[in-house]
Order: C-alpha cells, then structure tokens, then sequence
C-alpha cells in the first residue's frame, strides 16, 4: 500500500467524520449544553429571587414583631391607665362612702344628744318638781304649771 494513498484516505475519512459530526453530533450536543447552561442560570437565578424573598419576608417579619411588641406595650399601658383610674374612681368612692357614713354617724350622735338633753330636761324638771313638793309637802299640779315647767327646761 502506498503511504499517499494511506494518508488520503485517512484524511477523507477524517473529514467525512468531522463533518458527520458537525452535521449530526454537534448540535445535539450543543443544543443539551446550552439547555443546561440555561438551567443552571435559571436556577441561579431563582436562588437569588429566593434569597431576596426570604430578606424581604425577614425584613417583614422583624417589623411585624417590632409592630406586636409596641402595641402589646400600648395595650399594657392602656390597661395600667384603666386600672389606675379604675382604683382612683374606687377610692373616691370610699372616700364618699366614708364621709358619708361619718356626717350619719354625726348627725345620730347630735340627734342621740338631743334627746339625752331632753330627757335629762325632763328628768331634771321632774326631780325639782318632787323636791318642791316635799319642800312644800303640798302636792304640785304639774299641767297647771306647765308653763313654769317650760321655762325651767329652756334654762336647763
């Protein structure tokens, strides 16, 4: 065999593969690696629009908690506002309730006073009555002298 020829035929065989390969191999290969690059990208891509979802909904849930926390604390004092109120509404009324209980037990004092006087009044008036009588050893009319009676009880 001639070494030309050999190495014709070799070089034409080669080029037929080559461009079998072009023709046929190539862009299937091609066509899978870029549909791959595609993915990767696609995925890439995804996980940076997750990891922003995920900051964003970080970001929200922080302000959320931030929000929960100051109502929460609002509410706390809103409730320790009422509950102040609520006690200080309650001790004024005690304290009306006291006052008065105190200007009843006052006035039943004066009243009880009142009726001591006029009992020790009478008593009095009866006791001088008596003593006038055995002063006098003569019975005294009490209702004809009422009015003498009277006037003893308004100076008593």
């Amino acid at each position: 065999m001639n070494i030309n020829a050999t190495l014709f035929a070799q070089t034409v065989v080669f080029l037929i593969l080559a461009w079998f390969t072009m023709k046929f191999v190539w862009p299937p290969l091609i066509k899978a690696i870029d549909e791959r690059a595609k993915k990767i990208a696609d995925g890439l891509a995804a996980a940076d629009k997750g990891k922003a979802e995920l900051e964003a909904a970080n970001k929200r849930s922080t302000q959320a908690l931030a929000e929960a926390r100051d109502e929460g604390a609002k509410r706390i004092a809103d409730a320790e506002k009422r509950a102040q109120a609520v006690a200080e509404e309650i001790k004024s009324q005690a304290q009306a309730e006291a006052a008065r209980i105190i200007a009843n037990a006052k006035a039943e004092a004066e009243n009880q006073a009142v009726k001591v006087r006029e009992s020790l009044r009478e008593d009095v008036a009866g006791l001088a009555v008596k003593g006038a009588e055995q002063i006098l050893k003569r019975e005294v009319d009490a209702k004809a002298h009422a009015d003498l009676l009277n006037q003893l009880k308004a100076e008593l």
